[in-house]
């Protein structure tokens, strides 16, 4: 728990930005500050407002005449340009005249571009000024055209081209069009000026209206908020005794200090643990407890709390209290600015955690103990695995002498034996050939649980038709309906899950052998976990539920060998595979109904090969 408090001039407790601040941060307050935005800002913004209209009204007003001189200048440039031209065709020699008149072309559409900018607020007068540019175009390029025949000493079609200029561009009444428009909107500009100015002086009086009316306001709130005040301050004073009542009634120590760490305030909590009495002022924390707070990392922490502004969180220490117990506690602290003092305070709070730590101890001592049971349970697995490697090992020499004498003796007997002594040599040698299976079963039983996994992406899909593939080849003129769904790229050791669907497959049209058209499907789905859950299903002979812990055991069979041949070996095989990757296996299954075979696998994602 912890408490964040201050000190009055007593030395109580007190929460800040209780309610000292609330009223100390009045609505009067509030009040004043929008009066005088009102009585102040308003106006300046409203002042402000009505200038830049002024301005921008007046910008408008230059803008159109502007407009009209910038208008006059184009035609000017353009009529300057062929009057010089005919100058020098008629001899009349004119100081530059050549050059004026190719001036035109290079400033005439530089003005044009401007009139365009200026003008770009008037949709009309864009109008009227494109019209101005293609009729302006049409002369530059005849008085082009007169210039290069001048030039060419060609005074006819010079002459012709002016005509023709004059006569197809009439550059003046266009030019007449802009000035027009440009007179009206000056006038459209003018009258919205006059009406802005009006306005603007109906706003100012509106807002002087405002301010007294707020002048007003404020004084009527200011008089209330003196009596909620005093208000304030007696409900502050409740608050301030019923934090003090909480703070005493919680059960958690807690003290507050200076910044020597000596005592302002203790809690009655603090004071039973640590036997001092809860009037204590000004004594030094080190003395408290009798040693109970002696630890020299703990004290210089607590400095640095007060120096540094750094608070202290769960530090954990085991204190001897006044009780004689010793306990495992948990301290915080954090350092408080006091209101009428420059010095800062502590507040320091104290958690008893003995139970916890006791329960934690307990924990870590039970999990020592299952380490040490699992490390024995794995050299027992690591045993019995190498005895039954070592066992199975060992058998195969006296059952290949078995094997090999029982040969010889049936040789050595040869047509003198009856039906009797080759029936007991059959039998021997059938019995020699199992064990032998057996063996060899046993053998990657053992091989399965010893060996490293191989992980790699391993595509379930190709597994499973490969499977299914080899036990149709052996079980020839059977018939057999496939029913195997889209399966999905997983993680596990290829050779090893191959086995998996070899045996579970096989074993679906094994037990399907008495039908005339077995049906076996393959199927995924996503389990609760996200893991993937792959199915096997038949219809074949099925089992009884009551016999499903033999199901996957080490050479438990549920059906006579003479119905159905095989070891009994291979679901233990499915199921070490299957558990080595992390997984499990199940089935459900029916008497003559059929059975169905789950097992899961992590849906972790194979990596994706670098480009």
């Amino acid at each position: 728990m912890h408490c964040a408090v201050a000190l009055t001039n007593q030395g109580r407790l007190m929460i800040p930005g209780g309610v000292r601040q609330v009223a100390a941060m009045p609505w009067r307050t509030g009040g004043l500050l929008l009066a005088v935005l009102v009585i102040v800002a308003l106006p300046y913004m409203i002042t402000r407002g009505s200038s830049q209209q002024s301005f921008e009204a007046g910008e408008l007003v230059t803008r159109s005449a502007e407009v009209k001189a910038l208008a006059y200048r184009i035609a000017d440039q353009t009529h300057a340009a062929e009057s010089a031209l005919q100058h020098l065709l008629a001899d009349d020699p004119v100081a530059h005249a050549e050059t004026t008149a190719l001036n035109a072309e290079g400033t005439v559409p530089g003005l044009l571009d401007e009139l365009r900018r200026m003008t770009a607020d008037n949709v009309m007068q864009q109008r009227l000024v494109d019209q101005l540019g293609a009729v302006e175009n049409g002369r530059l390029a005849l008085l082009h055209q007169a210039i290069q025949r001048y030039r060419q000493n060609d005074r006819a079609g010079a002459t012709q081209a002016l005509r023709d200029a004059d006569a197809l561009f009439h550059i003046d009444d266009v030019t007449d069009k802009i000035v027009a428009n440009a007179e009206e909107t000056l006038q459209q500009r003018r009258e919205a000026a006059k009406k802005q100015s009006y306005n603007s002086r109906l706003v100012v009086t509106m807002t002087a209206a405002a301010q007294l009316l707020m002048l007003l306001i404020v004084v009527v709130v200011s008089e209330r908020q003196i009596g909620r005040r005093l208000q304030a301050e007696v409900r502050e004073r409740e608050a301030v005794q019923r934090s003090q009542m909480i703070l005493q009634a919680v059960r958690e120590p807690i003290a507050l200090l200076d910044n020597n760490l000596h005592t302002l305030l203790v809690n009655a909590a603090f004071s039973e643990l640590y036997g001092v009495p809860e009037e204590s002022r000004e004594e030094y924390l080190e003395d408290i407890g009798q040693g109970a707070w002696a630890d020299e990392v703990l004290l210089q922490r607590l400095r640095d709390v007060l120096s540094r502004d750094r608070e202290l969180w769960d530090f954990e220490l085991t204190q001897r209290t006044i009780d004689g117990v010793e306990r495992h506690v948990v301290i915080n602290a954090r350092r408080l600015q006091q209101r009428d003092s420059q010095n800062p305070a502590l507040l320091l709070t104290v958690s008893d955690v003995t139970a916890r730590a006791l329960v934690e101890q307990q924990v870590m001592e039970l999990n020592h103990q299952l380490e040490s049971k699992v490390a024995q349970i794995s050299d027992v697995n690591r045993e019995l695995e190498a005895f039954s490697y070592s066992v199975s090992h060992d058998l195969r020499a006296p059952l290949r002498h078995i094997t090999a004498f029982a040969q010889k003796l049936e040789t050595h007997l040869g047509e003198g034996a009856d039906n009797t002594a080759l029936h007991y040599l059959s039998v021997i040698r059938e019995a020699s050939h199992r064990m032998a299976q057996l063996i060899e079963d046993l053998l990657v039983f053992s091989r399965l649980g010893r060996g490293a996994l191989r992980l790699q992406a391993v595509d379930m899909q190709s597994l499973v038709e490969e499977a299914c593939s080899f036990a149709e080849s052996e079980a020839p003129g059977r018939k057999i309906q496939w029913q195997i769904e889209s399966l999905p790229v997983v993680v596990g050791d290829e050779n090893m899950l191959r086995t998996v669907w070899q045996n579970l497959i096989g074993n679906a049209v094994k037990y399907t052998g008495q039908r005339d058209i077995a049906n076996i499907s393959v199927s995924v789905q996503r389990s609760e976990g996200g893991d993937y859950e792959f199915t096997v299903a038949d219809d074949g002979a099925g089992f009884d539920m009551r016999y499903i812990e033999k199901l996957f055991g080490v050479f438990q069979r549920l059906h006579k060998a003479s119905e159905f041949p095989g070891n009994g070996i291979g679901l233990a095989n499915v199921r070490r595979i299957v558990m080595r990757h992390g997984g499990r296996v199940w089935a459900e299954g029916e008497p003559g109904v059929g059975a169905r075979f789950h097992f899961t696998l992590s849906a972790i994602e194979p990596p994706t090969a670098s480009p």
